[in-house]
């Protein structure tokens, strides 16, 4: 129940947000919006205002904003239709949506490190066995209070300092109950796979953090600055897994996930508390304007590609190209969804459970 409701709340909340930035800039520039829809499908309930259906749809996987003459089948030469504005008026148009997601990601992420941003502490969880940690007499429960003499205050300090150490060795000060020991932990290099699919070799000593959190504050102003690198360090590791995904560097089935499992990730989120639902909500917000961008048919980034040769020609691309790549960019979507369905229930094990009911 928890996963079905953070699950429409949250997709909910980024559609009409998405939409809205269409929306508002369209009224801007003086085109008329006659429906502005959260999801798809048939109508559930709706209310007209001002020449605007605004309206709840049946399927909860998206949204849409329908403008008067979008499209050259629909229009009748009439004033506030979308391809009577310039092509820089309705590339603003089309842009606004996945715009208002990037700023929606950076309020979220902002606001995250005001309220306090939970970080693992550099307790002790685990000593793994055949590694350096556990020859040189760490322990679980010992808590990390410096690294080579610099104060490691998260999990996060911890493995940057151990991993870029060029020394065959680190002087490590922990805390045991009430005594601080010194040791000298020598360290292991290992070849790791990135998230990109290329390798490389980090030092290691062999310890793994504990469940104990703690939640990060910052003031205003360093709220800001660390939400705006958060989200521009999202947007790198993004379009780097992207191009990892088209070049095959990384297996594509691993990198992406969809309805299914947002909603299984979205009731996890929720299960945790506020502030990690909320965290959630803003890499996808950012997600949603990253993937609305790519240059496909169909998607906001396509439609802006149409417009970028529209500029350079000086004259729109035909109806019928445009039909035709629109067509073959759709059968491309459904085609990937589809697999990204099918790859959600086989990672979260829905085909089993679908199964499992009729052996009953």
């Amino acid at each position: 129940m928890l996963s079905a409701i953070s699950f429409i709340v949250v997709l909910s909340i980024l559609v009409i947000v998405h939409e809205f930035g269409h929306f508002i800039v369209a009224k801007r520039n003086g085109v008329a919006v006659e429906k502005f829809s959260v999801g798809f499908g048939p109508e559930l309930f709706g209310i007209t205002k001002n020449n605007t259906r605004y309206l709840v749809s049946l399927i909860p996987l998206g949204g849409y904003v329908k403008l008067s003459g979008e499209t050259q089948d629909t229009v009748k030469g009439e004033k506030g239709e979308f391809l009577s504005k310039t092509v820089g008026q309705r590339a603003g148009i089309i842009f606004a949506g996945p715009l208002l997601n990037y700023i929606l990601a950076f309020f979220i992420f902002s606001s995250v490190f005001i309220i306090g941003y939970p970080t693992m502490t550099t307790k002790i969880g685990d000593v793994l066995a055949d590694y350096p940690g556990k020859a040189a007499g760490i322990k679980a429960g010992d808590t990390i209070l410096e690294i080579n003499g610099q104060a490691v205050d998260y999990w996060e300090d911890v493995t940057s300092i151990i991993r870029m150490n060029k020394r065959p060795q680190v002087d490590v000060l922990i805390k045991r109950d009430d005594q601080l020991i010194d040791l000298k932990v020598s360290l292991k290099t290992q070849e790791l796979k990135t998230i990109f699919g290329s390798k490389k070799r980090v030092s290691l000593i062999g310890i793994m953090p504990s469940e104990e959190v703690v939640f990060v504050r910052y003031g205003v102003w360093k709220s800001i600055y660390m939400g705006g690198k958060r989200l521009f360090t999202l947007t790198y590791i993004t379009y780097r897994a992207l191009w990892a995904s088209l070049t095959g560097a990384i297996s594509f089935k691993e990198s992406v996930t969809g309805p299914v499992g947002i909603f299984y990730i979205t009731g996890q989120a929720a299960s945790l508390g506020f502030v990690y639902l909320l965290h959630l909500m803003g890499i996808l917000s950012a997600s949603l304007a990253i993937f609305n961008l790519l240059p496909i048919p169909v998607l906001d980034g396509g439609h802006i590609l149409f417009l970028v040769i529209e500029k350079i020609r000086r004259k729109p691309v035909s109806h019928k190209a445009q039909e035709n790549i629109t067509q073959a960019g759709l059968m491309l979507l459904v085609c990937l969804m589809l697999f990204v369905f099918y790859n959600d229930f086989m990672r979260y094990g829905i085909f089993d459970k679908i199964t499992s009911l009729w052996r009953k």
